[in-house]
């Protein structure tokens, strides 16, 4: 069974390497979605996987990248519209 989570970061998450740092740990927890900035600062991803893979993945969030520095991260939790099979940086 797959869930996905809609997640918004903030904080210093742009120009820190915060979606590369997302993007590895992606691999290490086997989760899909993607990755993106926004346009006001933020960052959003979108998770894919098993319950308990999304929810550690969540608190890999919560952490960042060396230079970042998160100050929340909003979950929007939902069932899966379209299913991904690898996690992207979205340009």
């Amino acid at each position: 069974m797959f869930t996905e989570a809609i997640c918004v970061v903030k904080g210093k998450v742009q120009k820190v390497g915060y979606r590369d740092y997302a993007q590895s740990e992606a691999k290490v927890y086997e989760v899909a979605g993607w990755i993106k900035n926004k346009n006001d600062g933020t960052v959003e991803v979108l998770v894919q996987g098993t319950p308990e893979a999304v929810k550690y993945f969540i608190e890999v969030l919560h952490e960042g990248s060396v230079l970042a520095e998160v100050t929340e991260v909003a979950v929007e939790w939902r069932s899966p519209q379209q299913l991904f099979t690898d996690f992207v940086v979205k340009y």
